[in-house]
């Protein structure tokens, strides 16, 4: 979990502007954690305390409202 969310937050920076070396910095003032990060946290909560899928999903998701879910998620 710890692997996800850190190339979550790592990624963010080149997510529209991909590099293609292994020369770049890890944490940039770009660097943010993104709607995957809120998922794999809601969906973790979902599994350790047995909970809803869909009530955790929908209720971490509208704690962090901007980070950058797309169209058909907004919608759901």
């Amino acid at each position: 979990m710890i692997g996800a969310i850190a190339g979550d937050v790592i990624g963010s920076a080149y997510e529209h502007h991909p590099v293609k070396s292994v020369e770049f910095e890890l944490f940039s003032g770009h660097s943010r954690f993104t709607d995957d990060t809120v998922c794999t946290i809601a969906l973790a909560d979902a599994i350790l305390t047995d909970g809803d899928y869909e009530t955790l999903l929908r209720s971490h998701c509208r704690r962090y409202p901007h980070a950058g879910y797309g169209g058909r998620f907004k919608k759901w």
